[in-house]
């Protein structure tokens, strides 16, 4: 057992570090790629070209020429094979892909997408709550590079989703050349409800792949599964769990990355509920919280505004790197968004940028396009953070991720609006 009120004074000191305004990094931002939908993913090719292809989340990857040019035709395009997403605000759609580290000679990509549910009878609840079925697709780019064989798809992996929120959706090959995968607790609240494990929660029960980071083989494939599940997996010889999962104990692990330089950690931005946010470092076996801890803190999921002194949280739950104040709980200047972004760690070309992780915050408030950016750096052991703040734009967006190329340059993608719809928004590279 432990108690949280110890990390107090270790929040307070790097919740000091950004209200300063002497700390702000100062930033320039240059539009990058323009004329988007709802920009939620970006990687370059790892193939020598130097094009960098951008997901949409209503459904297509775009390519951006080497040269800067977007190419006029969609990549891939799956937006007649996602749900029909919600105007005013949806967290389903492609939600995130990855290409095979031998994409140069086998031409291999892998898509998450949220589509329609893949049971014989749909109940009520399932429709009130806008129920889907996760996909975990390989797709193989076709002769012309620009475009990719769609019927080539093969699905890996279908989890269903008992809501339309906390997907999670974010794809990365690790170092290891092994496939992750970020899912979220099944959505609605509290990690409790309808769809959810009632006694503990979906990111504590081992059983339940929502709520975790999974770790999979693309290139073998385990009994009755499209996938591999790889021998040094944690969970792999546990009785009565999955041996798919790599972490546990998430909310909503919206974006993450792997450190292409240092130790090559993987860094996950996983939003949380009323009170605060959190960025972890995340490694094999780990448990990160979720439902007992919100951020670092204890959580009650029957009174989650209420944050008890004391509770039930194991000794081997792993504190975030970062946590902050999110803005429903605190307002003013004690509070720093609503829900985290992550988030790449800087290796490009600007010595002084050099090992900070830039991240941002979808926004201030609901329906204010006011998304953040921040700057958190590594020193005596510890993470703190600060705005990097745009001198030359007035940035009022939304902020949907905050992303790396080959080269080591980071991109925000931002949002107009609050919905995956429109043709309006932009991915901005970030300059000194």
């Amino acid at each position: 057992m432990r108690t949280i009120q110890k990390l107090a004074a270790s929040v307070a000191v790097s919740l000091a570090f950004i209200s300063s305004p002497a700390a702000a990094l100062d930033v320039k931002v240059e539009a990058f790629a323009t004329g988007l939908g709802a920009p939620i993913d970006l990687k370059e090719a790892p193939d020598g070209t130097g094009r960098i292809f951008i997901m949409e989340q209503t459904g297509a990857i775009v390519v951006v020429n080497a040269d800067g040019t977007m190419r006029p035709k969609p990549f891939l395009d799956l937006r007649a094979k996602i749900v029909k997403q919600y105007v005013r605000f949806d967290e389903r759609g492609t939600l995130g892909f990855a290409f095979h580290p031998d994409y140069k000679t086998n031409g291999k990509f892998y898509v998450y997408s949220s589509r329609e549910i893949v049971r014989e009878e749909e109940s009520l609840v399932h429709e009130i709550f806008g129920n889907h079925t996760t996909y975990v697709s390989e797709f193989k780019v076709s002769d012309n590079p620009n475009v990719a064989d769609a019927g080539s798809e093969r699905v890996l992996m279908m989890i269903e989703q008992p809501q339309f929120n906390h997907n999670g959706g974010a794809l990365e090959f690790g170092p290891d050349g092994k496939l992750y995968i970020s899912l979220g607790d099944g959505g609605f609240a509290d990690d409790w409800g309808w769809g959810h494990n009632k006694k503990i929660g979906n990111a504590q029960d081992l059983s339940n792949l929502l709520g975790k980071i999974l770790r999979i083989d693309v290139d073998s494939k385990s009994d009755g599964l499209e996938y591999g599940i790889p021998a040094d997996n944690p969970f792999v010889n546990q009785k009565g769990a999955r041996g798919e999962i790599f972490a546990y104990g998430f909310r909503n692990p919206w974006r993450m990355t792997f450190d292409t330089g240092g130790k090559h950690e993987l860094f996950v931005a996983d939003v949380q509920q009323n009170s605060y946010e959190e960025v972890d470092i995340v490694t094999s076996g780990g448990n990160y919280g979720w439902r007992v801890l919100e951020g670092n803190q204890c959580f009650d999921y029957l009174n989650p505004n209420d944050h008890p002194k004391f509770c039930n949280a194991d000794h081997k739950m792993i504190a975030p790197i970062i946590e902050y104040n999110h803005c429903v709980k605190f307002k003013g200047k004690n509070c720093y968004g609503i829900n985290v972004i992550g988030g790449s760690v800087y290796r490009g070309s600007h010595k002084s940028w050099q090992g900070k992780y830039f991240f941002g915050d979808w926004s201030m408030t609901f329906g204010g396009k006011s998304g953040r950016l921040y700057a958190a750096t590594k020193s005596g052991g510890k993470w703190g953070f600060e705005r990097a703040n745009v001198t030359n734009h007035d940035f009022k967006t939304h902020v949907l991720a905050v992303l790396q190329d080959l080269k080591g340059n980071i991109y925000a993608l931002t949002s107009d609006s609050m919905g995956p719809f429109g043709s309006r928004d932009t991915v901005y590279k970030i300059v000194p």
